[in-house]
């Protein structure tokens, strides 16, 4: 497998991580902040799918002609993170889907050296190649299926990429809460001690 298809496979599952922590969630627990900063599983998915735009559409001058009113310059402030309940999860899942398939298209019709300009970044580091973007792109998405992750696992205590993920430990909720208590343990400890 040559270097564009191993980074393209890679961004093709962080993708499917994230769509994934939506599996079998209601309209409240998709879109409920589970942080101070109001983290949300359905706003994290509209934010990658909207970035994931511009990086490979307008950076490489092959926009979608998808208009987003949430990036626009009078947007209000994070207005990416999250989604109005005028907004529906369907429309938000499309445009993940439409955003994948038109990255894809940029992807597969570049070569990974092909230069592009990032016009949201300063000075020289707008300068960019196909190479760098996904390599960007790869390392964005990974960062926030792992915050879905953590949401996720707030929500119902569901971990792991998927359910029988083998790298999860098979531990029911008293021994996950025993686990925990040992940590919590420890940490108390390390404090007395530092």
């Amino acid at each position: 497998m040559d270097d564009k298809a191993t980074l393209l496979g890679y961004l093709r599952l962080r993708r499917a991580d994230l769509l994934g922590k939506l599996d079998g969630l209601g309209e409240y627990d998709a879109r409920r902040p589970l942080t101070p900063t109001g983290t949300n599983l359905l706003g994290l998915v509209k934010h990658v799918a909207s970035v994931e735009l511009g990086y490979f559409g307008e950076t490489f001058g092959r926009p979608s002609g998808r208009e987003l009113p949430w990036l626009e310059q009078d947007a209000e402030p994070d207005s990416d993170m999250w989604v109005p309940a005028s907004e529906s999860r369907a429309e938000i899942l499309e445009l993940h889907h439409f955003s994948a398939a038109h990255s894809d298209a940029t992807i597969q019709a570049l070569p990974l050296d092909a230069p592009g300009v990032v016009p949201w970044w300063s000075g020289e580091k707008r300068n960019v190649t196909l190479h760098q973007i996904l390599v960007h792109m790869c390392v964005e998405t990974a960062r926030h299926a792992g915050h879905a992750d953590i949401i996720r696992e707030l929500i119902d205590g569901s971990a792991g990429q998927r359910p029988g993920d083998p790298n999860m430990a098979g531990r029911n909720s008293e021994e996950w809460a025993a686990h925990r208590f040992r940590i919590e343990e420890a940490a108390l400890e390390a404090d007395l001690r530092h």
